[in-house]
């Protein structure tokens, strides 16, 4: 690979329906993961928000300071985030009795502040061009907070609306398949249905993590939230051994590659 094709790759992966399976996978492990800290250690929402707050900083700043895409690191950054939104969300939603509506609106208003910034500073939003510092910064902001809505997005939806875990699991899976078939039978933009997805992905994954480890009474399967977590985190390890990843292309990558992207 010449120079000019390794300065233009971007630092996250190719999106492809295993980036979905492992985001999935790791939004669940968010979920158990944060509760098990939170509930299970009983060491509150406070703690456990400074804690993965702590370890997704720590992350976020070796995934800049790398100068190309790593596979475990960006993953590993990725379960920092979501386990972060999860304790954020919480604390927030319960700790600070905002309850989860307004929660859900105060950080989709920041979701899309964050991304219109990123978009009026770079003039694009498009995952493909992140391989810079500022383009990272704006990437990780974003991530975290659409991390940190899915999870107020998924106990809103469980519990205020009276759906619960598996109804609220099923609607944003129903959510999901629409966006795949606006993806594949429409020229909707492709950057759109990215961070759309991305969302759902989160409350997806958070109601799937509820549903596992709370009580039966509460329409969960009261299953041990460590055990759980260490479950999906061996499957999403196996995902990373088995089907390994590749960067992104940057759009002027493709186009030293000769490659159209249209």
């Amino acid at each position: 690979m010449s120079r000019d094709v390794e300065q233009h790759a971007s630092k996250v992966p190719e999106i492809t329906i295993v980036f979905w399976i492992v985001k999935i996978a790791a939004t669940t492990l968010g979920e158990t993961g944060g509760d098990t800290v939170t509930m299970t250690l009983n060491w509150g929402y406070l703690v456990g928000t400074a804690i993965f707050f702590s370890l997704l900083v720590i992350f976020v700043v070796w995934q800049i300071l790398v100068d190309k895409f790593h596979p475990f690191l960006y993953w590993a950054t990725i379960v920092a985030s979501t386990t972060a939104g999860t304790t954020m969300a919480d604390f927030a939603d319960r700790s600070l009795s905002i309850g989860y509506a307004g929660g859900s609106l105060l950080l989709f208003a920041c979701l899309i502040l964050t991304l219109a910034l990123w978009y009026w500073t770079l003039g694009t939003i498009a995952v493909e061009s992140v391989n810079v510092p500022k383009a990272e910064v704006f990437y990780w902001a974003a991530i975290t907070l659409s991390q940190t809505l899915g999870t107020a997005l998924g106990d809103w939806m469980a519990d205020d609306t009276g759906l619960g875990y598996e109804g609220g699991a099923l609607v944003f899976a129903l959510g999901l398949a629409i966006l795949a078939l606006l993806y594949f039978w429409t020229n909707v933009s492709r950057v759109f249905l990215f961070w759309s997805a991305f969302i759902l992905t989160r409350p997806l994954g958070a109601t799937l993590g509820d549903y596992l480890d709370k009580p039966v009474k509460g329409g969960g399967l009261a299953l041990s939230r460590p055990i759980a977590s260490a479950v999906i985190g061996f499957f999403i390890l196996g995902c990373l051994l088995l089907l390994p990843q590749r960067a992104g292309q940057h759009p002027a990558r493709a186009n030293v590659a000769g490659v159209s992207r249209r």
